[in-house]
């Protein structure tokens, strides 16, 4: 199975990553790091042919401006391995680029997840999965409740991420066409800034 996704910018990646860090030095929690990339998931989707789904995403991403996402608080999708996340918040942008995404890909799959359809998807970050427990569930949120999850972040590329043994890791990366241009003498816009909140 490969991984449509959007990876984050450095520095929000660095964040996320920091905090993955230390629900394994705290809970032993690290089968989240077998993606060393912090993203969001569209699709997972077995494909008959790379090459042709290259082509799509490119043209998909190509045509897509860079926009921005809100993320706030945290869930958790429980079972037997509850996984712990971000939320990501759905705008009409973002609804927008999934649906395309599932519509220019369907011809190509093989197969895909049942949470890949328009009324299933929860866009998210993943903290923790798959090493969790019910009973690790209230220690681990009552840890990360000490920290704030309400982001801002610009979503510029979409990244195909490929399963290699344990690990997924990065096949291709499509950077999104350029955002509206600036007014003359107009500053740019940074790509990602931290919404200041009390929460």
């Amino acid at each position: 199975m490969l991984a449509i996704t959007t990876l984050l910018a450095p520095h929000y990646a660095a964040r996320i990553n920091r905090i993955i860090k230390g629900l394994e030095t705290e809970f032993g929690l690290d089968d989240v790091q077998a993606t060393p990339d912090p993203h969001i998931t569209y699709q997972l989707a077995g494909v008959r042919k790379l090459s042709a789904l290259k082509a799509v995403l490119h043209e998909v991403a190509r045509t897509t401006p860079p926009f921005e996402v809100h993320t706030t608080g945290l869930g958790v999708f429980p079972g037997p391995n509850p996984v712990i996340y971000i939320p990501v918040l759905r705008t009409d942008a973002l609804n927008q680029l999934h649906q395309r995404i599932v519509r220019a890909t369907a011809p190509l799959c093989l197969r895909t997840d049942k949470f890949s359809g328009p009324d299933c998807w929860l866009p998210h970050i993943s903290l923790a999965l798959h090493d969790t427990t019910p009973e690790l569930l209230g220690p681990v949120l009552q840890y990360l409740n000490k920290q704030t999850f309400n982001l801002k972040l610009t979503l510029n590329n979409l990244a195909i991420l490929r399963q290699q043994g344990d690990l997924f890791l990065r096949e291709e990366v499509f950077d999104f066409g350029p955002a509206a241009p600036a007014p003359a003498g107009a500053m740019p816009e940074p790509g990602v800034a931290v919404l200041q909140s009390g929460r």
